[in-house]
């Protein structure tokens, strides 16, 4: 019970810059915007491939680990897009369609309901569809195969020079490999790992299948529907 309160008020306060904000430099986790030599943000809801594109846009810059400090990423926050925005720092704003993002998020979050990650990923991207010509949005589909368009089009937006990521298979490969190997120093077995590495996995596709009836169970309609409309929306500008 803990768990999921924690997380309805961290999501209900999300869009809340000086709420946010605080609690996520309290966290601890990731990299905020205002921190200094911050060049550029990518930012997601949760299993949207937040890891795998920071990983490879640092790689194409040549900058150590994470970016060592010049991206800005990780708080899955609605606020940190925004504040992003506000000082005119270049964004990329990381979708993935719902189904998968909720239920991948929920193997990893297993005290969570599929309702409130659903209502969770309705309140990240429901306060930035208004501002969406102040990033570029990157779907997972398209920066999981071709990441360098992506950077093509931030750098088209916001008038920067960032290189490319060149997509080939050995260079994916290297991306999968760091994530691997950070992730086996944070997990206990295979089998944690296989839950968490923000690479393809076939057993993780598997646990998912198992959770599908979940998502499509009474009364989460609205959500469902909700959720779906914001995804086409990003996705495609023109939708309704």
């Amino acid at each position: 019970m803990a768990a999921r309160l924690g997380y309805e008020l961290k999501t209900a306060a999300a869009a809340r810059r000086r709420l946010a904000l605080p609690a996520a430099r309290l966290r601890g986790h990731g990299v905020l915007v205002s921190t200094p030599g911050v060049e550029v943000l990518i930012e997601g809801y949760p299993r949207s491939a937040n890891s795998f594109t920071v990983a490879a846009f640092a790689r194409a810059q040549h900058w150590p680990g994470s970016g060592g400090g010049r991206i800005a990423h990780h708080t899955h926050a609605p606020a940190h897009v925004l504040e992003a925005i506000r000082r005119r720092v270049p964004a990329i704003v990381l979708i993935r369609d719902p189904a998968e993002a909720v239920l991948e998020f929920v193997l990893v979050k297993p005290d969570l309901t599929v309702r409130q990650a659903l209502r969770g990923y309705v309140r990240f991207y429901e306060p930035l569809l208004p501002h969406r010509d102040g990033f570029v949005v990157g779907p997972f589909e398209e920066v999981t195969t071709d990441l360098g368009r992506v950077i093509l089009r931030l750098n088209e937006r916001f008038g920067t020079s960032f290189r490319p990521f060149e997509h080939t298979a050995a260079h994916q490969q290297e991306v999968f490999d760091e994530l691997e190997g950070y992730w086996s120093g944070q997990v206990d077995s295979p089998a944690e790992l296989e839950r968490f590495v923000g690479r393809p996995s076939e057993m993780r596709e598997a646990w998912k299948a198992g959770l599908r009836a979940r998502y499509g169970g009474d009364g989460l309609g609205g959500l469902r529907h909700e959720a779906r409309r914001l995804f086409e929306r990003f996705v495609n500008p023109e939708s309704r």
